[in-house]
C-alpha cells in the first residue's frame, strides 16, 4: 500500500518577492537624474524594454523599430 501525503493546514510558508528592476532605468550624471526612454502613450513612469532592434512597451504594446537600441557597452561583451 502506498503512503498518504500529509497536507498542512493553517498558513502558507513565507516566500521572497522578487527585487523592482526600476533603479536600472535611471542614471545619475552628476547632480542630475536621467530617465530612460519612456511610453508616449501610457506617459512617464511607464518605461521601454530595449531589444536588440525595438523598443516596447508591455503595457500597450506599443512599439518602435529602427536601428539597433542596445546601448554600445552591452555589444562588446
Amino acid at each position: 500500500m502506498g503512503k498518504k501525503k500529509v497536507v498542512k493546514k493553517g498558513k502558507k510558508p513565507h516566500k521572497n518577492k522578487p527585487t523592482s528592476k526600476k533603479y536600472s532605468m535611471y542614471k545619475v550624471e552628476g547632480v542630475t537624474l536621467k530617465k530612460e526612454r519612456f511610453c508616449p502613450r501610457c506617459g512617464p513612469g511607464i518605461f521601454l524594454m530595449k531589444a536588440k532592434e525595438r523598443l516596447y512597451c508591455g503595457k500597450c504594446h506599443y512599439a518602435e523599430f529602427g536601428k539597433s537600441v542596445v546601448p554600445k557597452e552591452i555589444k562588446k561583451k
